[in-house]
């Protein structure tokens, strides 16, 4: 009796995981290059300031994340040399 393929589960790791890894890092092109690729930050915060970043982003009619990234390439601008 054969076996039927196995389906790979959700959250398998990829065969060759550096060349995964190194696929998120080819240049991007096109207009939206500079957003092609992200990379997720984790922090760690106060329920509390959580509401209040909830409240600001919900107010301002953005999401947390957009308000988050310019925050923080305001407060991080890219400085000459800087790879891109």
């Amino acid at each position: 009796m054969s076996r039927a393929p196995r389906k790979p589960d959700f959250a398998s790791r990829p065969g060759n995981a550096e060349r995964w890894i190194r696929a998120a890092e080819a240049p991007p092109s096109g207009e939206a290059a500079g957003e092609a690729f992200t990379a997720r930050l984790t922090i760690d915060i106060t329920p509390e300031l959580r509401g209040r970043i909830k409240v600001a982003a919900f107010r301002r009619g953005i999401t947390v994340a957009d308000m988050l990234r310019d925050l923080l390439a305001s407060e991080f601008p890219p400085t000459e040399g800087d790879p891109i």
